[in-house]
């Protein structure tokens, strides 16, 4: 069974960092871009970072350039998104997804929406707030 599950979520201080892990079964990453997407109330789920499995090329979000990081444990078929200096509007629901690389021309960036996604994870919430 495929499966992703995330954890890692919670409440953190503006200017706080936090750790979201996405863990993988049923199906190895190297055949797909897995990233971190989120949804703020009101608002349409955002992809936010990306890691290709074939490549290991990453793709992040302007908003969250130089804060964020992607990062793959191939042993434990793992994704993480290390967060720091983190904002308000950084709130929002976590999804994990992932996107299999139907075309091998295709860039991180363009899979890494929505639209793309073949499995998602439950979710996890982060709140920043003081």
């Amino acid at each position: 069974q495929l499966q992703l599950v995330e954890s890692g979520g919670g409440l953190v201080q503006p200017g706080g960092s936090l750790r979201l892990s996405c863990a993988a079964s049923g199906f190895t990453l190297d055949y797909y871009v897995i990233g971190w997407f989120r949804q703020a109330p009101g608002k349409e789920r955002e992809g936010v970072s990306c890691f290709n499995g074939r490549d290991y090329s990453t793709s992040y979000a302007d908003s969250v350039k130089g804060r964020f990081t992607i990062s793959r444990d191939n042993a434990k078929n793992t994704v993480y998104l290390q967060m720091n200096s983190l904002k308000p509007e950084d709130t929002a629901v976590y999804y994990c997804g992932a996107a299999f690389i139907r075309n091998l021309r295709a860039t991180t960036e363009s899979l890494c929406v929505s639209s793309q996604q073949d499995y998602w994870g439950q979710g996890t919430q982060v709140t920043v707030s003081s």
